[in-house]
């Protein structure tokens, strides 16, 4: 399991204020959970964010975000962002952002 560190300390940073986030390494990088349900992470160099399968496909016409794979298959709630497009800090906001307002919706595990 690899993930950048500095990405992985600036979502930190953006979800420091929270008291019900936690951190485990899980999908070959570094996840962040709220309320027991996983929002977003790092895997490698790009930051990986639960959008939700009804939001997938509009997530990935964004710029610089690819299907989310692991073990060989895509994940059809999530997206990967390469560095380029969480660049700036207001783009990482956004991004992270929502991850929490799709968790939001979930029951906490």
């Amino acid at each position: 399991m690899s993930y950048d560190p500095e990405a992985a300390g600036r979502v930190r940073r953006l979800l420091s204020g929270r008291d019900d986030v936690a951190e485990k390494k899980m999908v070959g990088g570094l996840s962040f959970l709220v309320k027991g349900n996983m929002c977003c992470g790092v895997t490698g160099t790009a930051l990986m964010v639960r959008v939700g399968a009804g939001d997938r496909e509009q997530a990935l016409g964004e710029p610089h975000v690819r299907p989310m794979e692991f073990a060989g298959r895509a994940l059809s709630g999530f997206v990967c962002v390469d560095p380029a497009g969480f660049a700036e800090d207001d783009a990482l906001t956004r991004w992270v952002q929502r991850g929490l307002d799709f968790v939001a919706g979930l029951p906490a595990k």
